[in-house]
């Protein structure tokens, strides 16, 4: 018997054999996640329905040594859910359920397959919502977002998905089924639910997860004020927070990812704007009332040369349907991109900005920027074609001379789309060798084996996967070698 027809026949004991894939044709759909640089097939993908499956799989590859990789939508943009050559990957699409949605407590407990939107839109129902929303909440699921503390839009206000996850059961990369955490927001010891928050697949896999809701505010005023400079809107995002203000978001989006935004969905940004700013001031409608005339103010003080206000929430979904699409639009305007996801201080952003156009204009490649202004979580879009000679390469350059700008200045290499496998060969520049031997210490206590998604988030000699362009990046950056 074959070596796949043996890998298929042990799996197909956990669940029924048409949900174990060994075919080339299903396996090319997982090799790649949203950071499509890296590729990697798998030896088998596994789809299981129920949180017993998952189990039993995750116990088969500890009883093997078979590393796995858990995956939901796939739209990391790190190469976080990017398969092992050698392993196997547990889709877990099928599990797609909302368990309990109690209005009273407000908590909502759902499978790791279920859509990040989907929440709200149950909840809804209640007055209620969930309010992690990334850019990808109509696709993402709850599990990837557990795995890598995803943020969004409003996360300045709300903050990141580990400020929402009340409790959680899981299995560890032992075949260990734990609970940590419940549903009341007080909790005694350690929070090991928050530490399961951003580990990036490293301890195992969240079965149950449960989630916070909030009430749906009273009412909504979005602002669209348009800049004439990209360092005039992030001056105008420190103006803002001086201020006292708290908005529910505060996002900018320069000139280029205007374009491509407008050419994607039309959706009306002030002309001839190098930024726009959006803000969006959320809550009871006399709170709304009095922090509208302060937000007038500061805009007209930082030289807004155009402030729009959605009148209804259909201008509202249209100002934000722009802001969503940013990073598919960008498509339209090159062949390829990497979408980079540092921080510096807010303090910091405007000179951020200019760097990053000084840095765009030496290297001749294009840089959108699309960012959550409010916490300094930079996104900029590094614009090239993996057609040309070398044109990888140099965006990867330039993407870790970003990174490098924003640890130098007091920032980190990853807001939320966590390190992955795109940023691991920066890590020892943010972290000492003592830091990163304790956070391979804490991972050990989960998996011992190191079986749960490894070659992610640690640099080493391990090189789970080439690149379609060539060289694995990491081999370009000396941290690895194939010698």
């Amino acid at each position: 018997m074959a070596a796949g027809s043996q890998l298929q026949h042990s799996l197909a004991r956990l669940v029924a054999p048409d949900r174990v894939y060994v075919d080339d044709v299903h396996l090319a759909a997982y090799e790649s996640d949203g950071l499509t640089v890296f590729r990697a097939r798998p030896r088998a993908v596994v789809v299981p329905e129920t949180s017993a499956e998952v189990v039993a799989v995750v116990r088969w590859c500890h009883g093997n040594a078979v590393p796995f990789v858990a995956r939901g939508s796939g739209t990391s943009l790190s190469g976080g859910s990017l398969p092992v050559e050698e392993g196997i990957v547990i889709a877990l699409n099928r599990l797609d359920r909302i368990l309990e949605l109690d209005p009273v407590d407000r908590v909502a407990v759902v499978e790791p397959g279920v859509i990040n939107l989907d929440v709200s839109v149950a909840a809804g129902e209640s007055g209620l919502y969930f309010a992690p929303d990334p850019s990808s909440q109509t696709i993402c699921t709850i599990g990837g977002n557990v795995a890598f503390n995803s943020g969004g839009a409003h996360c300045l206000k709300y903050g990141m998905t580990a400020n929402h996850v009340l409790g959680m059961k899981a299995v560890l990369a032992t075949g260990e089924v734990v609970e940590f955490g419940g549903r009341s927001r007080e909790h005694i010891g350690p929070d090991f639910t928050g530490l399961f928050c951003g580990s990036e697949g490293l301890f195992g896999v969240a079965l149950e997860t449960t989630l916070r809701l909030l009430p749906l505010p009273e009412m909504f005023h979005t602002v669209l004020a348009g800049y004439r400079s990209l360092e005039e809107a992030g001056n105008a995002v420190s103006a803002v927070i001086e201020s006292g203000l708290l908005p529910g978001a505060l996002e900018i989006m320069d000139a280029l990812a205007i374009e491509a935004a407008e050419a994607a969905v039309a959706c009306g940004y002030p002309g001839g704007a190098a930024a726009v700013l959006i803000v969006e001031l959320e809550g009871p409608r006399e709170k709304v009332a009095a922090e509208r005339v302060q937000l007038e103010e500061i805009l007209a003080a930082t030289n807004s040369f155009e402030s729009r206000v959605a009148a209804d929430a259909e201008e509202r979904a249209t100002i934000w349907k722009g802001r969503k699409s940013a990073f598919s639009a960008v498509g339209r305007l090159s062949p390829d991109f990497i979408v980079q996801d540092g921080v510096v201080p807010r303090t910091r952003l405007g000179e951020a900005l200019r760097r990053i156009g000084e840095m765009s204009a030496e290297t001749g490649i294009r840089v959108a920027n699309v960012f959550h202004a409010g916490d300094g979580n930079l996104h900029p879009l590094i614009l090239f074609d993996g057609r040309e000679d070398g044109g990888l390469e140099r965006a990867e350059a330039l993407a870790g001379r970003i990174l490098e700008m924003c640890v130098a200045m007091g920032g980190s290499i990853t807001g939320e789309h966590g390190v992955g496998m795109e940023k691991r060969a920066y890590l020892p520049g943010m972290f000492s060798e003592d830091d990163i031997d304790v956070m391979k210490r804490v991972r050990a206590a989960f998996d011992p084996k190191e079986i749960a998604n490894p070659g992610k988030m640690f640099p080493g000699p391990e090189a789970p996967a080439l690149t379609a362009h060539g060289l694995h990046p990491l081999e370009k950056a000396g941290v690895i070698s194939r010698e």
